[in-house]
């Protein structure tokens, strides 16, 4: 996906750097005109990356829909901390769902606005790892099949996050959670287990994946307005760091997410109809270690080889699969 290299200067806030880019190529966050769909006075923790990852996402798409935006949202953190009973941080309409049903709540949504004779209102739901890739994953997988006219938005913090952080089938190997702890021979979360769903989305010919991540704003909101400008089932990952269940400071969420996507852990890509047609270049490669050491839930997995070994395997896999890296390693 093409777009404007800034170099040396700040993008992400209404600062100078962003008066310097090209209208055109400035993000939402750095407009007057924003939707502010997720606003000021949720309860989310201190450098909450999902926090980060619903506000740029939900406000990409009501600019891409000309704010005709109807959002569905599976029982989670993003729930919680943005709607404690009777409050709501939400400025646009939106519908809390069971925990594993957003997918179908939305389908009935979208079926509703069509039958009313507003095609032009655009229908997304939202759910962290838990509600997606395991209680939801019936639901969402049925969404897909149908080809319903729904965006699918996961937060993925890599665990449950708002029960006390328990392991999710999108926590990864060596991983420290409440139920996985760095104890025995393999200590914390066993390698080789959970689910990949953005390849699974894929493999259901779905019009549109695709995986972005906090520290890329330009990329992820293109990858929404990308998304928001098809109809059929649609399906983006973002990857959103958790300073509670990771044990990371709070300044540090979108360092590490950048340390995820540079060492190759955290692959953005994007695919139409199961093929993929596009992949984000690794910038800086960045060995494995810098991003677990930053992180309490890894600090036994750097003493053990074995385990940091196959963390770095992970890595390079996708290096490979995904063509992360040119030929000429630029």
């Amino acid at each position: 996906m093409p777009h404007q290299q800034v170099k040396f200067y700040q993008t992400g806030t209404l600062t100078v750097g962003n008066r310097l880019l090209d209208e055109t190529q400035r993000t939402v966050q750095a407009t007057m005109d924003r939707s502010n769909s997720l606003d000021s006075g949720h309860r989310a923790c201190q450098g909450c990356g999902e926090a980060l990852g619903a506000r740029y996402a939900i406000d990409a798409a009501m600019r891409a829909t000309n704010n005709q935006l109807i959002a569905a949202n599976a029982t989670g953190c993003l729930e919680v901390f943005t709607t404690p009973y009777p409050e709501s941080a939400w400025r646009i309409p939106w519908m809390h769902s069971l925990f594993g049903n957003a997918p179908s709540v939305a389908t009935g949504i979208a079926a509703a606005m069509r039958v009313k004779g507003r095609e032009n209102v655009r229908v997304i739901a939202q759910g962290g790892d838990g509600g997606t890739t395991d209680i939801g994953f019936g639901a969402l997988s049925g969404m897909f099949e149908r080809n319903d006219d729904v965006l699918y938005i996961c937060y993925d913090n890599q665990a449950y996050m708002n029960t006390g952080v328990q392991r999710s089938s999108a926590t990864p190997g060596g991983a420290r959670t409440a139920t996985t702890m760095p104890v025995g021979t393999e200590p914390g979360a066993d390698f080789d287990k959970g689910k990949n769903v953005p390849l699974i989305a894929m493999a259901h010919g779905i019009p549109y994946v695709a995986t972005a991540s906090v520290d890329r704003l330009h990329d992820l909101e293109a990858k929404v307005e990308k998304a928001m400008s098809m109809h059929g089932a649609r399906y983006i990952q973002v990857f959103v760091p958790c300073p509670l269940g990771w044990g990371s400071k709070p300044a540090d969420t979108v360092k590490i997410a950048r340390l995820a996507v540079e060492s190759g852990l955290y692959p953005l890509f994007e695919a139409e109809y199961g093929e993929i047609i596009a992949s984000t270049k690794i910038r800086r490669k960045v060995p494995v270690s810098e991003y677990l050491k930053i992180q309490r839930r890894f600090a036994h997995t750097l003493k053990n080889e074995a385990q940091l070994a196959r963390i770095q395997a992970v890595a390079d896999q996708h290096i490979r699969r995904f063509g992360l890296i040119d030929e000429q390693g630029d």
